[in-house]
């Protein structure tokens, strides 16, 4: 027995290996892939298209931050609750209406920062334009987990969701600042409401790829099945498990990270004349992230999720503190390349670590809360850049990153013991008066 359960590692050590190809010929994946990255690709050039929109309309980065914040402030409180009813009553119904909402508001925002409408008149704009961001993304991440469920390829399609992620956020800023500064300070924000609604509604069309609805009925407590065995509990929210927690906050770190290098590169290109480096240097940022996430999808990791995301997020903290102190192109790409590679393993590991932390019934709702954290932190971050770009020196506001970085780092250190998976998520191999317990990675 015992030579039995030592040699199917073995035998299965090569076709358990993670691999991208193997990812990608699982059956349908490619009708949900290709529109998703369509309509993912909107969220990497929002918050940019806001900042170089409305500080060209009001000559302030304060006023451009605030408006982007809002907007961020907005998706993040709501984006877990589009995540939820997403769970609950399908992937479609939730992302039809919203990919409409979205492309009104996105264009009447963008009307009226073009007529120089007071900052009030903006915000209103920006509220229902972040309220309403698809949240596509966790959308691909909870099919992948149904098309996947209890495969070691979870790891790889974590990875290979980074990476997607990342690529949209090397090709959106560039295309953002293209389209702002050569074409006109409008159209990045025209041409993000445009992808939202076609790539929206190609996505919302693959029926056959969203998970299941299960109908919930009442009963004794959350996460059990109902009083007649078919019927189960409407599950408890995803924000109620504390690893989530503890990764909402890691999230927001990097968030910060984010929103704090959009507005001070946005800075520090236009102080030396070169405003059209902003999106070359923010997407060597994303390159560093997207080719990290390559490597971390192709390697099969040993060591726990949690000890790697301590690992790596302390790595992000170190890089990320040198930003402010970088005064040429050459210094802040090389930096801004470093921190991007240490951003990719920390994303990764934290969305692999929600499937053994939360019920399958609620992991739209937890992919959500983590990107909306990213969207709040990143919301915060511009607003406090913003700021300190005005008030202070040239390169104040990649203090931002730092400040984020450190404080999450500190938080996930201390509660690192709620990273462990919860009961449900273990797996247990019984024998005859002994039981021995096999490790979660």
């Amino acid at each position: 027995m015992a030579s039995t359960v030592t040699s199917e590692p073995s035998k299965d050590s090569k076709a358990s290996r993670p691999g991208y190809g193997q990812l990608l010929r699982t059956r349908g994946a490619w009708t949900f892939l290709l529109p998703g990255f369509a309509a993912r690709q909107p969220f990497a050039m929002l918050t940019l298209s806001i900042v170089l929109l409305v500080q060209h309309t009001t000559g302030s980065y304060g006023a451009a931050g605030a408006v982007a914040a809002v907007t961020g402030v907005s998706m993040a409180l709501c984006a877990p609750y589009t995540g939820r009813l997403a769970d609950r009553h399908g992937q479609r119904a939730v992302l039809v209406p919203g990919v409409l909402v979205h492309t009104v508001a996105g264009l009447t925002l963008t009307g009226l920062a073009l007529a120089d409408a007071p900052l009030w008149a903006l915000f209103a704009a920006a509220v229902p334009t972040g309220a309403s961001v698809p949240q596509v993304g966790p959308m691909v991440r909870a099919r992948w987990g149904v098309k996947l469920k209890g495969s070691p390829l979870m790891t790889t399609a974590a990875a290979f969701e980074s990476v997607t992620d990342e690529f949209t956020f090397v090709v959106g800023p560039l295309l953002a600042t293209a389209l702002c500064t050569t074409v006109n300070p409008a159209a990045g924000l025209v041409t993000e409401a445009a992808l939202t609604l076609v790539g929206g509604l190609l996505f919302a069309a693959q029926r056959g790829t969203q998970p299941s609805v299960t109908p919930y009925a009442a009963g004794p407590a959350a996460g059990t099945d109902g009083a007649d065995g078919h019927a189960r509990v409407r599950p408890a929210s995803a924000l109620r498990v504390p690893g989530v927690r503890v990764l909402i906050v890691a999230f927001l770190g990097i968030g910060s990270v984010f929103g704090g290098m959009q507005v001070s590169l946005a800075a520090f290109t236009e102080s030396i004349g070169e405003p059209g480096l902003n999106g070359v240097l923010y997407g060597v940022f994303a390159a560093g992230n997207m080719l990290a996430g390559l490597v971390c999808g192709a390697v099969a990791w040993k060591t726990a999720p949690r000890h790697r995301l301590l690992v790596g997020y302390t790595a992000l903290a170190v890089t990320a503190s040198g930003l402010w102190a970088a005064h040429s192109v050459l210094v802040l790409g090389g930096l801004g390349l470093l921190v991007g590679m240490c951003i990719a393993p920390a994303l990764i590991t934290g969305y692999t670590l929600v499937e053994g932390l939360v019920p399958a019934g609620a992991r739209t709702e937890a992919f959500t809360w983590l990107t909306g954290a990213v969207a709040l932190g990143q919301a915060a971050a511009v607003t406090v850049a913003g700021q300190l770009e005005d008030r202070l020196w040239g390169g104040a506001g990649f203090l931002v990153p730092m400040g984020g970085t450190l404080l999450a780092l500190a938080t996930l250190a201390a509660l690192r013991t709620h990273l462990v998976a919860r009961p449900h998520a273990r797996t247990v191999a019984r024998g005859v008066g002994h039981r021995v317990p096999v490790a979660v990675d």
